[in-house]
């Protein structure tokens, strides 16, 4: 099994990555949070914690996972392709990954309940199975409308044993399910907030990137390994950024390694879009300094993506600062690009991918047809959930 360490080159002080990053939160929320990072700071340092953390992968989740030659998808695009199967873990997604390591920093905190918010669904599965396993109530909040295109995962999550919340604020969407419940955060303090992806107020993302970097060491051995070198490329879909900066961080110091980022597009047009860093500038929102999605006087907009779990107007701080360092490229795809990369992997590999990752193999098509490079696409969960919907 990988041994999962914080990474130098993602890892920083304070929550800042260059002028990204931050705490911007009400003073009810300082003390809680300053607890927060300097109990992650220590049981992160301690041989128990991260040794729970790694058996609990390895046994629980099924870590490591795969990484599969797509040999058919290899020869229709021109270039040699590798999946990084986040799909296989249990629950179907990355998520766990992060859920797991935070509940057992919430037991160790002496947490009475857990709380977050999902989009998709899959953080929500993955958080209310984490929380089944090391038995502690979980509460998941929910746009009303991804309650509606997600209602698989809605049925997952109850028969977990979590209360799933639907909320009715703004655009029913993520962006509203992580309003709901940092509210409900501040009136319970005894809760823990476990966020599900690479945003909000520090140390959140400190937090998620050091639990989804397994991702990207994983990666980087299994392709020096089959490879006996190191890709040309990787590619992974970005909404919040999790699953992203866990690949994204096995190969940051490997400037030969170009890392692509695939946002959800929408139509392709401002403001249909949930491509942030494509469209969006810098502002503080939901804790954080960041891209944000705007309008003319600066607040925050809906987005909109087919994705639920790409469909958020934010983006981690340290992709904003990829972005501007030119260390990762960023690419809007569209709602019907990646719909049809969702049929071509199905029909050429037997491997249905979540819509959100499609993003991804979408964008690796594109980039990559006819360049004979070796690529790394990472799929972050499994498409069970979207597969009803008409497509």
């Amino acid at each position: 099994m990988i041994e999962v360490k914080p990474n130098p080159s993602m890892l920083v002080h304070h929550g800042s990555y260059g002028e990204y990053g931050g705490a911007y939160i009400p003073p009810v929320l300082e003390k809680q949070l300053q607890q927060l990072a300097d109990f992650f700071d220590s049981e992160t340092q301690k041989e128990d914690f991260n040794s729970e953390f790694i058996q609990l992968l390895k046994n629980y989740v099924g870590r490591p996972s795969a990484l599969f030659h797509a040999k058919n998808l290899s020869e229709h695009v021109g270039s040699k392709i590798y999946l990084k199967r986040e799909d296989l873990n249990h629950t179907g997604s990355h998520k766990i990954n992060n859920c797991i390591g935070q509940i057992l920093l919430a037991k160790r905190m002496g947490a009475r309940e857990i709380i977050a918010e999902t989009g998709a669904g899959q953080h929500g599965v993955a958080a209310a199975t984490a929380a089944a396993l090391l038995n502690i109530p979980c509460k998941v909040f929910m746009g009303a409308i991804d309650v509606e295109r997600q209602a698989l995962n809605v049925r997952r999550m109850r028969l977990l044993g979590a209360e799933v919340i639907p909320t009715e604020l703004g655009s029913k969407t993520l962006k509203d399910a992580v309003d709901a419940a940092l509210g409900y955060y501040i009136e319970n303090p005894t809760s823990f907030y476990l966020l599900g992806s690479h945003v909000g107020p520090h140390p959140y993302p400190k937090m998620v990137g050091y639990f989804q970097s397994v991702i990207g060491q994983e990666a980087r051995q299994q392709i020096l390994e089959f490879e006996g070198r190191l890709p040309d490329s990787i590619f992974a879909s970005v909404g919040g950024g999790s699953n992203a900066i866990g690949l994204f961080s096995g190969f940051l110091e490997d400037t030969s390694v170009a890392i692509h980022g695939a946002e959800g597009g929408g139509d392709g047009t401002y403001p249909n879009t949930a491509a942030t860093l494509s469209f969006g500038k810098p502002t503080v929102f939901q804790g954080t300094r960041s891209y944000c999605l705007v309008d003319d006087k600066g607040e925050p907009i809906p987005s909109k993506s087919i994705a639920a779990g790409l469909d958020y107007p934010g983006i981690s701080p340290q992709h904003a600062y990829l972005k501007d360092t030119n260390r990762a490229q960023y690419y809007p795809v569209t709602d019907q690009e990646a719909i049809d990369a969702y049929k071509l992997l199905s029909r050429l590999e037997g491997i249905t991918t979540a819509i959100e990752s499609a993003h991804a193999v979408a964008l690796a098509i594109k980039l990559l047809k006819d360049k004979n490079e070796l690529a790394i696409v990472n799929v972050s969960g499994r498409g069970d959930k979207d597969v009803e919907r008409e497509m």
